[in-house]
């Protein structure tokens, strides 16, 4: 019989081998070449060995985990915070209120003040947040690729609107344009962990507004099928972009039917008041039921408190006044919940998005949205790193883990954003991919059932061979229940260096490139794109 120590040594000859089938089909065939019981109880395991060579059957981290288990907030904490909110709301409301809000407001129960600002009295609140839409699906035109969002199922998606993009080849930062847009939508489109996209950069080469809305919408459409999001510069460009849509789904009408895009609207401005374009736009994505993400992006120590506490108290006031508005406009149509924390250095005044402070006020903002049963939005992996490197890895692990700990819903900007969401990157995409299916197996947890508490392989283990290595235990452990990445390496450092010796970025531009090339989805019709060109500008 072979020795522990026998096998630890074989094991250890064996770990060069990226893919960990192939390490048990080695360490299996040193046994049986040294003889004893191994040899003995071959019985085709090495087959079967062989056989599960290939990708494991079963995702062990697929998207939409359940989250929450990370509190940063206690429930004292939590109750006193959302009672510092409703006094805001109630005692100081909101100034710069447009006329036809200020009216629906008014009729749903707010008051005017005298003052020129609407206070929202504690009912109009609580009525709000007891008649908002809990879940709802965002839909992809593939309704495999749909979501379900709300409760704590945790998804990571795009946000962001880079305005610089770091070039593949040349690895130098350059104003972002209309190609990179349709090249970063393809590249998404092949990524399991991202779940919804909204556009991640800025054609800066569209200057004209309506062009860029439209371009904006054409890029999502033509390259993607998974949920997506936008912005609209102007309502007025809301009513043509959905005919857009709807030769996308089929005839007029169709999708308002089954919206696949939702807006990113921000209708409050910190501190504490309405901007009349984008409760403009709310009205009239409210009017072509497209669903909205109603983003609130305060600034810690600039346009919201620097304490922490009085931070989220404000900031939490002011993403319920957008709910508020909804459900004046239209109760329960669904909006995402969406309390960003942004940071600023206080020493200098630039933004910190990498820093632990915006990764704790995320996971807090997610807490308490979870708490007030709505559908979150929060952001992660907002690294300040320009280049590929250390500050951009610690930064973003750590933020998107604590994000999706405390259980946020859709998770914005966790994937390809650079520099402060100056810039994005196709590398970025790829590795940040791969962060999140780490992020998601944590996020599952540990399984403990009596198959899983393995008595038996155990005593099998002990009393046959003396390890586990090829036991039927350890296979479907292995095929179920770990996560085996494609660009982290694992190799002994010669044979890693035998390789190339390649770090994660290098690898990641490969696999960037290579999808870039390969990849080229027509997810219009020629009849839906002819269409479509014939009543816009598409450039």
């Amino acid at each position: 019989m072979l020795s522990l120590k026998y096998v630890v040594k074989v094991t250890s000859i064996a770990l060069p081998v990226l893919n960990y089938e192939a390490t048990l089909i080695s360490s299996y065939k040193h046994m049986t070449d040294a003889g004893g019981q191994a040899k003995r109880r071959s019985g085709g395991r090495a087959q079967r060995l062989i056989q599960r060579a290939a990708n494991p059957v079963v995702d062990p981290c697929p998207p939409g985990q359940i989250g929450g288990s990370y509190k940063p907030l206690s429930e004292v904490d939590l109750a006193r915070i959302f009672k510092t909110a409703l006094k805001l709301l109630s005692d100081l409301g909101m100034g710069e209120v447009p006329d036809r809000l200020r009216r629906d407001l008014l009729a749903a129960g707010a008051q005017d003040n005298g003052k020129d600002r609407v206070t929202f009295p504690t009912p109009l609140v609580e009525d709000a947040i007891a008649r908002a839409a809990k879940t709802f699906t965002l839909h992809g035109r593939d309704d495999n690729r749909s979501i379900e969002v709300g409760g704590n199922k945790v998804y990571f998606g795009t946000g962001g609107a880079a305005v610089q993009t770091l070039d593949l080849e040349d690895g130098i930062y350059r104003p972002s344009t209309l190609a990179d847009l349709h090249n970063f939508t393809r590249l998404q489109d092949t990524l399991a962990n991202v779940s919804w996209y909204t556009r991640c950069c800025v054609a800066t080469d569209v200057p004209d507004n309506f062009d860029l809305d439209v371009n904006t919408a054409y890029a999502l459409l033509r390259n993607t099928t998974k949920p997506t999001a936008t912005s609209f510069t102007l309502a007025e460009h809301i009513d043509p972009i959905v005919k857009m849509l709807d030769i996308a789904a089929g005839g007029e009408g169709e999708f308002s039917k089954r919206p696949f895009m939702k807006a990113h609207i921000s209708p409050v401005i910190s501190p504490m008041r309405y901007g009349e374009d984008a409760v403009d736009v709310v009205y009239e994505c409210i009017k072509h039921n497209i669903p909205m993400s109603c983003i609130t992006a305060a600034q810690a120590g600039a346009t919201a408190p620097a304490t922490m506490a009085g931070f989220l108290a404000q900031s939490l006031a002011e993403t319920l006044a957008s709910l508020v508005m909804v459900h004046a406009i239209k109760p329960g149509f669904p909006m995402v919940f969406s309390n960003w924390p942004l940071v600023v250095d206080l020493r200098t005044g630039a933004f910190s998005g990498g820093s632990g402070e915006s990764a704790v006020l995320n996971a807090a903002s997610a807490q308490l949205s979870n708490w007030l049963g709505l559908p979150s939005g929060v952001a992660c992996s907002m690294t300040d790193a320009k280049a590929i490197d250390a500050q951009y890895g610690a930064e973003k692990g750590l933020s998107s883990l604590a994000a999706a700990l405390a259980g946020g819903n859709l998770i914005y900007e966790s994937s390809g954003m650079t520099a402060s969401l100056l810039g994005a990157s196709f590398e970025a995409f790829i590795l940040d991919d791969e962060m999140h299916s780490h992020t998601y197996r944590a996020l599952r947890g540990i399984e403990v059932t009596e198959e899983n508490l393995g008595f038996d392989a155990i005593n099998e283990a002990v009393l046959g061979p003396g390890h586990f290595l090829g036991g039927e235990h350890t296979i479907a452990a292995m095929e179920r229940d770990y996560f085996y990445p494609s660009v982290a390496n694992r190799d002994e450092p010669r044979t890693w260096a035998e390789n190339g010796a390649k770090d994660a970025r290098t690898v990641a531009r490969e696999r960037a490139r290579k999808i870039l090339a390969d990849h080229h989805p027509e997810y219009l019709s020629s009849d839906q794109d002819a269409a479509i060109r014939r009543q816009f500008k598409i450039l």
